[in-house]
């Protein structure tokens, strides 16, 4: 059901008159000037929904494929916006004035003013068959890109091609636009109309950097015996790129090949699907077992091929809930191989880029389809495609499906009634299929960062990812890329969930637990309210560090929310003024949760048009942390932790091992050196009715996500107790301003240590995924 927009049941406050309007050549919020010089072919249409936002369009001159005309000049307000720095994937950005915007903009926030004028959102959204971005235009404009990607789909008079939001909150900001633009398109569903998949809540395993596309099942088994055998079970394996049958254009197919031949850094690429079946790899694999019901017989022999695999890896370990493997949107990274026997009709289209995606960053995927085209499948038998492909999975126990290469249609849609009409057909076959043989929402969704996407693929899919990939090191070869890159990819995920979030629940990407900034990335993935999955290599593990994001059952202490950029970095530049320290928070059941981390020293060289290394901003920067970082009331709205009438709060710090005891605007100070980071768990303080104690739970401090073990919280003031159920093992500490007399573990009483206003409990494994009951009596 899509949500309600009357009033009183929006979730978005009415006001009137319109806090923002169109008055003249001018766009004005709550009195205060935002964009000036506004071209009078320009139309502003109030919502009829809220009167913070109106749909900006135009009128031209000539019906056109694409047209780019100015909505008025932005000069002296700070702004952060959503760019594409690639095809794939989008990343932040911060300026000014309108000559700061980059290219491909998908939105743009400008901060709200001492003196009254609140933060205004600029997005871009599709109308009929076109879609928008935003763009620098000449002395400031601020530019509309409006395109359909196909000469053959023109236009020329636009109503709502951008929707322009106001309000005295950001996170609120962008979350009450979404809604007022979900019931406008009603082609997409909202995060919190949806289900993300169980994976979410399970350690995984991908065997991308331990296998790239040389994978096979005897690989993966060990894989999974080894981290099975060290203590960190998997319940997500991911298997990735090389387990299809494909062939490139020149190959041979009755040699049988497959094109696994082909296994160097993009040599797939060009490659095209010939089967829906595994390839002999996983086609050739005999089921460890004397009978399989996949056998001939059902049950009298050895079952063979991918189902067998599926089978015999989730038999034998009893963690893996879930096997997933990898595909691209349209079956491969080169499409479908044209006139192959058993699959829908295709055709190689030659891709074609648009002067937008022109300026993004050079990019060895994009040359490669680019060179060699796409086997596309007509948009009319998109059906075909993924019922062949999902069919099959779904037989051999595959529990869902990593769908990448997502933004490729826009380059091939000429001939298919341009970019919109084209995405919905594959998008509305995709998530058909999905519904209909993975739970309708077994998908991560990858290479998306697009509001195409996003605006007409989400209305299933649940769960995506929101930067661009881990990268071990820098692919264009600089050394010093195995770190600057890794900040990077904390920018990326942490200011784009701000705007995806609310389609996709934010997936931060696997990464490796042994390389040099592993801890830096497994503190960032252990808070970031998303699903935590590894590629390591088989048998190079860093089990000390993966303990304390994964429990001995598989599980993980996930929080209740997705993390987000801070207030006060929201408009600063983390990657390279040498000055922002990269702040994110989230919300655990009962305490906050603030991760600092020092991410200067590379990212966007608009002048160069590509990532590259700043050493020189690279360098230990200091900030403030307090409780007001966390934001309460912006988290989970299901169950908000009240903070109503506290006035203390109990902030552990992870690395530091210490707590500090502050007031709700009390700042503390945090220096970090290059790629080093800090975790606190922020807890309220209660006092326990009819007695001086002061109380509040902390966690297991042996666990990156302290306080995501804490499950249920109860004060009894007659019995002077605190009673705490926690999830996992190790060490357990609550603030307390007085020693407890006793304290017990599912009512035994046990030992426990009283240090620095801390009571320490060891809790040991229940043998179970229940949680323990701890009590403190007073």
């Amino acid at each position: 059901m899509a949500p309600s927009l009357t009033k009183g049941n929006s979730g978005i406050a009415e006001i009137k008159p319109p806090l923002i309007s169109l008055q003249g050549p001018e766009f004005v919020a709550n009195g205060h000037l935002v964009l000036s010089d506004v071209p009078p072919n320009v139309v502003a249409t109030p919502s009829a929904a809220t009167a913070y936002g109106f749909f900006v369009g135009f009128d031209a001159d000539q019906a056109k494929s694409r047209h780019v005309v100015s909505i008025g000049k932005l000069k002296g307000i700070r702004f952060m916006s959503i760019f594409r720095f690639k095809v794939w994937w989008t990343t932040h950005w911060v300026g000014d004035n309108g000559r700061d915007l980059e290219n491909e903009t998908q939105m743009v926030i400008l901060e709200k003013s001492d003196s009254g004028r609140p933060y205004v959102l600029l997005l871009p959204i599709v109308e009929g068959p076109f879609r928008s971005s935003l763009q620098p235009g000449e002395d400031d404009s601020v530019d509309l890109c409006v395109e359909s990607g196909s000469t053959k789909v023109a236009g020329e008079n636009f109503r709502s091609s951008l929707y322009i939001h106001a309000g005295d909150d950001p996170y609120s900001l962008v979350k009450e636009a979404m809604r007022v633009v979900r019931v406008h398109l009603g082609t997409f569903k909202l995060l919190e109309e949806k289900t993300p998949p169980g994976i979410v809540d399970k350690f995984g395993w991908c065997t991308w950097d331990a296998f790239y596309l040389k994978v096979h099942p005897q690989g993966v088994w060990e894989g999974v015996k080894g981290l099975v055998d060290g203590g960190c079970p998997p319940g997500l394996v991911l298997i990735d790129d090389g387990w299809q049958s494909i062939s490139h254009d020149d190959d041979d197919p009755t040699t049988g090949q497959e094109g696994m031949n082909r296994t160097a850094a993009g040599e797939q690429m060009p490659c095209r699907l010939i089967k829906f079946k595994e390839n002999y790899k996983f086609r050739d694999y005999v089921s460890r077992k004397s009978s399989d019901p996949t056998g001939p017989g059902k049950g009298k022999g050895k079952g063979k091929g991918m189902g067998a695999f599926v089978r015999d890896l989730k038999d034998e370990f009893r963690t893996v809930d879930s096997v997933y493997v990898w595909h691209a949107l349209c079956g491969y990274w080169g499409g479908l191989r044209p006139n192959y026997p058993g699959l829908p009709e295709s055709n190689v289209i030659a891709p074609k880029l648009s002067p937008g995606l022109k300026l993004t960053m050079e990019d060895l995927a994009v040359d490669k389809i680019v060179n060699n085209g796409v086997g596309l499948v007509p948009p009319e038998k998109a059906a075909e495609l993924y019922e062949g492909l999902h069919s099959h999975l779904e037989s051999s126990g595959i529990d869902g499906v990593k769908v990448d290469v997502i933004h490729l249609l826009e380059m091939v849609c000429e001939e298919y009634g341009g970019r919109v009409e084209l995405a919905k057909a594959y998008y509305k076959a995709l998530t058909a299929s999905v519904k209909k043989h993975f739970k309708g929402n077994g998908v991560i969704a990858s290479m998306e960062h697009c509001n195409d996407f996003m605006l007409l693929g989400t209305e299933a899919i649940s769960l995506g990812r929101v930067g661009d990939d881990f990268w071990c090191t820098d692919p264009s070869g600089d050394p010093n890329g195995t770190f600057w890159l890794q900040g990077c990819h904390m920018v990326h995920c942490a200011y784009n969930s701000l705007w995806m979030g609310n389609f996709i629940h934010p997936d931060w990407d696997m990464f490796q637990s042994t390389h040099p900034c592993a801890v830096f990335h497994a503190a960032s993935r252990a808070i970031s309210g998303g699903p935590i999955y590894v590629s390591d290599s088989v048998g190079k593990h860093n089990f000390e560090l993966l303990k304390t994001l994964v429990l001995p059952d598989g599980s993980i202490l996930r929080s209740q929310y997705y993390a987000l950029p801070t207030r006060d970095c929201l408009f600063q530049d983390p990657l390279h003024d040498g000055t922002t320290m990269l702040k994110i928070w989230n919300l655990n059941k009962f305490t906050g949760v603030l991760g600092a981390f020092n991410c200067q020293g590379g990212g966007w060289c608009r002048e160069d048009r590509r990532n590259k290394c700043a050493s020189q901003y690279s360098q230990a920067v200091t900030a403030t942390a307090s409780p007001k970082d966390i934001e309460w009331r912006n988290g989970n709205t299901n169950s908000p932790i009240s903070i109503e009438g506290v006035q203390l709060f109990a902030m552990y710090m992870f690395k530091a091992k210490k707590l500090v005891l502050s007031k709700p605007s009390q700042n503390t100070e945090i220096s970090l050196d290059p790629f080093d980071f800090e975790l606190m768990t922020v807890s309220p303080v209660t006092v326990l009715a009819g007695t001086s104690v002061q109380f509040a739970p902390i966690g297991l401090v042996n666990m990156l996500n302290s306080g995501g073990a804490i499950e249920s919280l109860a004060f009894d003031g007659e019995e002077n107790s605190v009673r705490v159920a926690v999830k996992g093992t190790g060490e357990m500490r609550v603030f307390s301003s007085e020693k407890p007399r006793s304290c017990r573990i599912n009512g035994e009483d046990v030992a426990f240590a009283y240090d620095e206003c801390m009571v320490i409990i060891q809790v040991p494994w229940p043998n179970s995924s229940n949680p323990s009951l701890i009590e403190y009596l007073f």
